[in-house]
């Protein structure tokens, strides 16, 4: 009997043994891989989209606490553009999105149901310009390119504002380019200035190459950077959820303002940056980034409809039903101690 077996074996070919033991080693890898990157907790799973910038702090923070405790599990996802996310949101890919303002606005005119339901911790956005070229105003970019992080974004409206307060149209000229690739291209010189959320701008000022030409809160008073939007068929399916994750997302902020080194610990590692520079960013100068003004602002919103309108971004200023501001209204910040009670429950 062991003969025949033998035998059996040795009368296939080759070809076929390697093709079946490829067929289950495959099996096999991509069985370890569902196992070792797969959620698998009965938990709800809230995805966020969001972007490496202290903005977005609030998505780091509520991935790793919930990591281990709570019955929601909010999963961070890392984007290297904003229009990559928005996309994203588009095709109900993500729950939420931490998505640069202007482009909230952009969607809900395009016909997106969409709300805007949280504010990011606000200014923290800086442009800086090569160390050589040594600016000190805005004059000094004639005939210099700035980059921004996409022409719907907040940074691109103020740039536009500054150029045109002191009579410069034409005469600088304004890119798009994500913020990740903004400090190489100017610490390689193939760009003048640039003009980002942090940690990106701090990048080259802690190395050298940049100087600080303006800090965002000082032309723009409570800039708000980046927010949080939401599909609206999500708010009618769950409220519950959204109201949660809007006060979890304020309640981290807080929570990050007192214990700003445990913060900058969890940070580095959604958003493979050192902690000196995280640090530098968070903390230069001293409370400079504001996290209580967390509540979206209808009137804010219409003052950028406007401004998108008067730079020919956008055909009109209408943002009606974009903003619900009744979550971050609604959201309990007290007790805020453990880095687990960000994402409790407490009663209002």
């Amino acid at each position: 009997m062991l003969h025949k077996i033998s035998y059996q074996l040795k009368s296939v070919p080759l070809v076929w043994v390697l093709f079946s033991g490829a067929i289950i080693w495959l099996f096999f890898i991509s069985y370890m891989h569902f196992l070792l990157n797969t959620e698998h907790s009965e938990r709800r799973i809230i995805s966020m989209g969001y972007m490496p910038v202290i903005t977005n702090l609030a998505a780091p923070i509520l991935d790793h606490v919930s990591k281990s405790t709570g019955d929601i599990r909010y999963k961070a996802i890392k984007y290297s553009s904003f229009a990559d996310m928005a996309e994203s949101l588009r095709n109900e890919q993500i729950d939420v999105a931490f998505m640069i303002a202007p482009l909230s606005i952009v969607l809900k005119q395009q016909g997106e149901d969409v709300r805007v339901v949280y504010i990011g911790n606000r200014h923290e956005s800086t442009l800086v310009a090569r160390k050589d070229l040594k600016v000190t105003r805005i004059e000094d970019l004639i005939d210099k390119t700035v980059a921004v992080p996409m022409r719907y974004s907040g940074h691109n409206l103020s740039i536009l504002q500054l150029i045109e307060d002191s009579g410069l149209n034409g005469r600088i000229k304004v890119v798009e380019m994500n913020p990740p690739d903004m400090a190489s291209a100017l610490s390689s010189g193939s760009l003048d200035a640039y003009y980002v959320g942090e940690p990106f701008a701090a990048k080259t000022l802690k190395s050298g190459d940049s100087t600080l030409v303006k800090y965002v809160e000082d032309v723009w008073p409570d800039f708000m950077c980046n927010l949080v939007v939401v599909r609206q068929s999500l708010i009618d399916k769950d409220p519950e959820i959204v109201q949660r994750f809007v006060q979890s997302a304020a309640r981290s902020g807080l929570w990050s303002q007192k214990n700003t080194q445990s913060a900058i610990k969890i940070a580095v590692k959604y958003w493979n940056q050192s902690e000196d520079l995280v640090k530098y960013a968070l903390t230069t100068p001293e409370n400079r980034i504001v996290y209580n003004k967390y509540v979206p602002i209808v009137t804010e919103f219409k003052y950028m409809a406007e401004q998108m309108q008067r730079f020919k971004l956008v055909e009109d200023s209408n943002i009606e039903g974009l903003v619900n501001d009744q979550f971050a209204r609604s959201a309990n910040v007290t007790d805020i101690t453990t880095v687990e009670s960000i994402i409790s429950f407490p009663d209002n």
